[in-house]
């Protein structure tokens, strides 16, 4: 285990308590994850839950015909499978690895456990599944009504907040997909971006080089999500 990928780069296991830590570090397990694993399908019961330490998780909507589109992203910020702790054994959407890395799986019945006996977990909790609304609705307010360019660089700002670095490893195809738009869509307007130095693109390899020129050509649906979820980390525990 590195420093990197321990327990306590995940900033909702770093905000408990010692003693809730010392509860819960040791029935979490360390497990390593590729990109386009798939973690939870629609309607599949949560038997674990996980918190990632530099991993991306991506919630999916898939439809009857096949189509599908990116719902929210998830990683080191919260947990994955906070279904559970919302009354539900499952879930309507496909989790799927977006980002590869690490993450530390919990018995979904041990994070309910906590939930329900003790008051530090249920507020962190419910804040994140507060800040995840508040993404998932953002989300729908752009796709609805905001340019393909601008999607792109606030997908790109979310991907960037949740790693430790300025680089993706994602092809165009793989975010047009993500988006729900077509590639010509995504290519035009990664070209354009490059075109003003903002990314360099290689296939499958972006690299943001001004993040906040990126920050400038993104919509306000960024910033929305950025400051929700700040507030509410920075928030005391009472």
């Amino acid at each position: 285990m590195t420093e990197l990928t321990g327990p306590l780069q995940n900033r909702l296991l770093n905000a408990l308590s010692k003693d809730a830590q010392q509860r819960l570090f040791p029935k979490l397990k360390r497990v390593e994850l590729s990109r386009g694993d798939i973690v939870y399908e629609s309607g599949q019961i949560i038997d674990y839950v996980y918190f990632p330490v530099d991993a991306i998780f991506a919630l999916i909507y898939i439809m009857i015909n096949g189509a599908s589109a990116e719902i929210a992203i998830v990683g080191k910020e919260g947990l994955v499978g906070v279904a559970v702790i919302m009354g539900s054994e499952s879930t309507p959407n496909q989790f799927i690895v977006q980002s590869r890395g690490h993450a530390y799986r919990l018995p979904a019945q041990e994070l309910k456990k906590e939930f329900s006996n003790h008051a530090e977990m249920r507020i962190l909790t419910l804040r994140f599944a507060q800040a995840l609304v508040t993404q998932m609705s953002q989300t729908a307010v752009c796709n609805r009504h905001h340019a393909i360019e601008q999607q792109l660089c606030r997908w790109l700002l979310l991907s960037l907040d949740r790693l430790d670095n300025n680089h993706l490893d994602i092809t165009q195809e793989s975010i047009a997909s993500i988006l729900g738009v077509r590639r010509e869509g995504i290519t035009e307007a990664a070209g354009k971006l490059q075109k003003l130095g903002v990314i360099e693109y290689r296939r499958g390899h972006i690299t943001v080089l001004d993040h906040p020129k990126l920050e400038s050509l993104s919509c306000e649906c960024y910033a929305v999500v950025k400051r929700e979820t700040d507030r509410l980390e920075a928030k005391p525990l009472t």
